[in-house]
C-alpha cells in the first residue's frame, strides 16, 4: 500500500510561485505513475500533471503548461510540482495521487481520471489572490 503525504501551499499572491511537495511511502515509485490532481471550488477534481520515472514520463494539462513543473527526487522518495507564474483560477486542493501507468503504442503513459489511481494523499490547499 502507497502512502502518500503532501506539504507545501498557502496563500499565494497572483504571478507568484509555490512549491508542493509529495513524500510517497510503501513503495517505489519507479512501479507507477505519480500526478497532481486540484480541486477548484464548485468544480470537480481535474489531473494536473504526471510522471513515470521509469521511463522519464511527464505530462500536464493545457492550462499549467509552461508554467507549472513536475520532478521526482528517487533518493528521497519525493515528487514536487513547482509552479510559477500563478494565477487566481489554480486555486483549489491539490492532492498527489499514485496509480498503474496505462500502456500506449510508444510505452507508459499517465492515465487522466481519478479512477486510474489507487492511492491517494490528504490534500492542501493552494490559495491565489492579492
Amino acid at each position: 500500500q502507497v502512502q502518500l503525504v503532501e506539504s507545501g501551499g498557502g496563500l499565494v499572491q497572483p504571478g507568484g510561485s509555490s512549491r508542493l511537495s509529495c513524500a510517497v511511502s510503501g513503495s517505489s515509485f519507479d512501479d507507477y505513475a505519480v500526478a497532481w490532481f486540484r480541486r477548484a471550488p464548485g468544480k470537480e477534481r481535474e489531473a494536473v500533471s504526471c510522471i513515470i520515472t521509469i521511463d522519464d514520463v511527464k505530462t500536464y494539462a493545457d492550462s499549467v503548461r509552461g508554467r507549472f513543473t513536475i520532478s521526482a527526487d528517487n533518493t528521497s522518495n519525493m515528487i514536487y510540482l513547482q509552479m510559477n507564474s500563478l494565477k487566481p483560477e489554480d486555486t483549489g486542493v491539490y492532492y498527489c495521487a499514485a496509480g498503474a501507468y496505462l500502456l500506449g503504442p510508444t510505452g507508459p503513459r499517465c492515465g487522466t481520471r481519478t479512477s486510474n489511481f489507487d492511492s491517494w494523499g490528504q490534500g492542501t490547499q493552494v490559495t491565489v489572490s492579492s
